[in-house]
């Protein structure tokens, strides 16, 4: 079945038109029309972002895969954008894409229902597998329409993501955390990272809260300590990106993504909320949200460790997606931040809509917010991304707190979910033999993202 993108017969009135709504606003110079005082502006704008964003997604035609994106994009990013888009459903009540989420959610799952799925073992890592359990994850949280019972539900496949990550947990070098990779074969299997025991820390987080089961609660305390005990943490809040095994995490590289700050911001939101107002977590969640003020200029997100060099790459044009998802999905769990988060995600999404201008439709989104009306010249997944999240973001006062399964939440869970898979040698459930070509191709792939951090990292050290 081959999905006909914004004519689904559930597609709203204000968003028929939204994809000639790129005329200059009273506001604007140019880019998307956007009133943020006006829902049905922002609605509009988020509509013509998530159209435009499923231009390139490939997995609901014939012959294609569900739930993958087509090259450069990685398997990772296909799971984030469909959280994007369970987001969209939330913010918008609009369900013209959920049907394509369910099917890419689903198929994507894997046999044993943890996001190990057999076309993506070989290279797959754990960053990359909680970006899928975290999509999940929201799904349950924000009432997204179940799957047919007959299929893995929403709360089991977060669980079973967890369940998966837990057995992995790494205590024989840095005394503790998770490692980048899964398996031995792929460089980047000695590398600690940030935004891998970030995810396990927000998935943790958010499964304590939604189940009441404590378990999950101890570890995301304990992965919180060791993230900063290990210093990829410093005193003042700061996230780095990793550190190697090989030197015991001695060698922190101190290159600071987006994500980072954001993944750990929502944890420890939630957090809060769970242990009824924590003064510990409360003095976290404001020492994370103070430190994110190296991804601002003048009030407008950027990147920091790649747009003023011009050296972003794939991923990298998504990452601000992430800090203002888990930015403002924070406040529904610590509504005192409220009068500081708001201000940096209304002045961002204002920036975001005049970068919509380029492109063949003179529609699409640059990454450099920055850089006012004047189209940066990129366009792609990440950068449509990052505008819808921002953009929807400022309907969060209209939409409801996220649910537990005792204020409403249907989800249905699997405390034992998952394949279990803590083996770091052989992805058990990958289907065909590893190669030396799967080898050597993950190996490159990651040698380059390598590459790329240890020069970010010079550049922000210098």
């Amino acid at each position: 079945m081959r999905l006909v993108l914004g004519r689904g017969s559930s597609c709203p009135s204000w968003a028929l038109s939204t994809s000639l709504s790129i005329l200059v606003g009273s506001t604007l110079t140019a880019g998307l029309t956007l009133d943020l005082t006006d829902p049905n502006s922002i609605k509009a704008a988020a509509s013509n972002l998530a159209y435009n964003m499923m231009t390139y997604y490939t997995g609901n035609h014939t012959g294609d895969v569900p739930g993958n994106l087509p090259a450069p994009y990685y398997w990772w990013e296909a799971g984030a954008m469909f959280g994007a888009l369970i987001d969209y459903f939330y913010y918008t009540n609009d369900s013209t894409y959920n049907d394509v989420v369910t099917q890419g959610m689903l198929w994507q799952a894997g046999p044993d229902n943890d996001y190990m799925t057999p076309n993506q073992t070989k290279t797959e890592g754990n960053d990359d597998q909680g970006f899928w359990g975290m999509a999940a994850m929201a799904a349950a949280e924000q009432k997204f329409p179940d799957p047919p019972s007959d299929k893995p539900q929403w709360l089991a496949l977060a669980q079973g993501v967890f369940n998966d990550q837990a057995s992995r947990w790494d205590s024989q070098y840095c005394n503790g955390g998770l490692r980048w990779q899964i398996f031995t074969f792929n460089t980047g299997y000695d590398y600690k990272n940030s935004i891998s025991n970030g995810c396990f820390f927000n998935l943790g987080a958010r499964l304590a809260l939604y189940t009441g089961n404590d378990s999950y609660a101890q570890w995301a305390d304990k992965t919180f300590n060791w993230t900063e005990s290990v210093g990829l943490m410093d005193e003042n809040y700061h996230f780095y990106d990793g550190a190697h095994t090989t030197l015991n995490c001695s060698d922190i590289n101190k290159l600071q993504w987006t994500y980072n700050p954001g993944v750990f911001l929502l944890g420890a939101a939630v957090m809060y909320n769970y242990t009824n107002g924590s003064p510990l977590w409360e003095t976290r969640i404001n020492g994370i949200l103070n430190a994110t003020n190296i991804f601002f200029h003048n009030g407008i997100m950027f990147e920091v460790a790649c747009e003023p060099t011009g050296t972003c790459d794939t991923d990298n044009y998504s990452f601000k997606a992430y800090l203002s998802r888990w930015m403002v999905a924070s406040i529904k769990y610590a509504p005192f931040i409220t009068g500081t988060v708001m201000p940096l995600l209304q002045t961002s999404a204002k920036n975001a809509a005049l970068q919509c201008s380029g492109g063949p439709n003179n529609q699409m989104c640059g990454q450099k917010w920055t850089a006012g009306a004047t189209w940066d010249g990129t366009m792609g997944v990440g950068q449509q991304m990052s505008a819808l999240e921002v953009i929807q973001a400022n309907l969060i006062d209209l939409v409801p707190v996220p649910v537990t399964n005792k204020t409403g939440g249907t989800s249905q869970g699997n405390v034992a979910a998952g394949g279990g898979s803590g083996g770091s040698s052989n992805p058990a459930l990958s289907q065909n033999p590893i190669t030396g070509k799967d080898k050597a191709g993950a190996g490159v792939l990651t040698t380059l993202v390598l590459i790329s951090v240890i020069g970010g990292a010079w550049w922000m050290i210098s």
